[in-house]
């Protein structure tokens, strides 16, 4: 009984430190940015979906958990911080529905099946990124007024990128599939 003990006791210490790990390599990529108005365009989404695929949804939506944590206690890990503030007050700005999408993105990216189909793998890791954009747009309608162009500011600037980054996760799907193996 005591092995079994050790064994669920160092299983759970890997995931907090797979957990920590991913958090941090979020935040590094949050600080990987080309600066747009209202919202900067960064280098999360890519690793909110290589965390839910390479990780698992469980793992994935804890790691995003932790993130958002760390940045509203005040740790500076989201993109504009800190010179743009820290904490719960930077997080409820115009990234608010972005950052909260990334659940969503994270939960489907590592619930999908993927096989050897890459039409089909990139539509599933549209669909999963869909959920950061429409709960972006969203809040930023809601924070900034629908009588702006919230389409306009929120979502077309990043469309080619976004395209860009899902094509390449989708042509790695294989290999960061193969990360699950030592998870």
């Amino acid at each position: 009984m005591e092995i079994i003990k050790n064994i669920e006791y160092s299983k759970m210490i890997k995931y907090l430190f797979i957990i920590l790990i991913g958090s941090i390599i979020l935040a590094i990529s949050s600080k990987i940015k080309i600066p747009f108005y209202p919202v900067p365009m960064t280098m999360q989404t890519f690793v909110v979906l290589f965390l839910g695929i390479a990780f698992g949804w469980k793992l994935g939506l804890a790691t995003i958990g932790l993130y958002i944590f760390e940045g509203i206690v005040g740790l500076p890990v989201f993109s504009g911080t800190p010179e743009k503030g820290v904490g719960l007050i930077y997080f409820t700005g115009p990234t608010m529905g972005y950052l909260i999408g990334f659940f969503g993105a994270c939960f489907f990216s590592g619930y999908f099946n993927y096989n050897n189909n890459l039409l089909l793998n990139f539509f599933k890791l549209t669909f999963a990124t869909s959920f950061i954009y429409l709960l972006g747009t969203l809040w930023l309608g809601t924070l900034i007024g629908w009588e702006k162009p919230i389409f306009k500011l929120g979502v077309q600037p990043f469309l080619l990128a976004e395209i860009f980054k899902i094509l390449i996760i989708t042509l790695a799907i294989s290999k960061i599939r193969n990360l699950r193996k030592f998870i």
